[in-house]
């Protein structure tokens, strides 16, 4: 009887522990899991030869090779002229800025809206503080208060006003493309 007993008890504890359902594992972040450093509410100049060229803000930062890599979440990026005036404000769900080479890849939802009112979509686009140019091999939509383009890649200024587009695919309104006169 006591043989019984034993067996049911240990029948029923087997029964409990496996009633199907299995603890639920949460996904680790693979980059905080590697991160030389992680900050929140990130906020770093970017300069070129102690000129402020950009102003980059992040929610959170993961900071890689001796922090001269940041791989940036929820990211604005602020762009300034020469003489230090605001002219542009690129804001993306995630980038990528080294400082040793001097580049910034935005990625995610990339909008840059200018002060005159310019407004540039695209998935991916390239900074390169060197030469202060923003550029893309994308497919981008440009709007400025005088129409719209789509197109897929270009190279320009922070500010769009020296605009060069690889192959415009519609585009409605008057723009002016540099080196080819005004565009239909």
């Amino acid at each position: 009887m006591r043989r019984w007993i034993v067996a049911l008890c240990i029948i029923a504890a087997v029964a409990a522990c496996s009633n199907g359902t299995e603890p639920k594992v949460r996904s680790a972040n693979p980059l905080a899991d590697s991160a030389d450093q992680v900050m929140f509410g990130v906020s770093t100049m970017i300069t070129d030869q102690g000129l402020l060229r950009a102003k980059l803000q992040a929610d959170t930062a993961y900071f890689f090779d001796g922090s001269t890599r940041i791989e940036a979440r929820n990211e604005k990026t602020t762009f300034y002229t020469a003489t230090g005036v605001e002219n542009a404000v690129l804001t993306s769900q995630e980038g990528t800025y080294n400082s040793v080479r001097g580049t910034m890849q935005a990625r995610k939802n990339v909008v840059v809206v200018t002060t005159d009112n310019k407004r540039l979509e695209t998935s991916l686009l390239n900074y390169d503080q060197r030469n202060n140019l923003i550029s893309s091999d994308s497919a981008f939509v440009l709007t400025q208060p005088t129409g719209i383009m789509r197109g897929i890649g270009f190279t320009s200024d922070p500010n769009m006003s020296n605009l060069h587009v690889k192959r415009v695919i519609t585009g409605g309104g008057t723009f002016t493309l540099p080196g080819s006169g005004t565009s239909p």
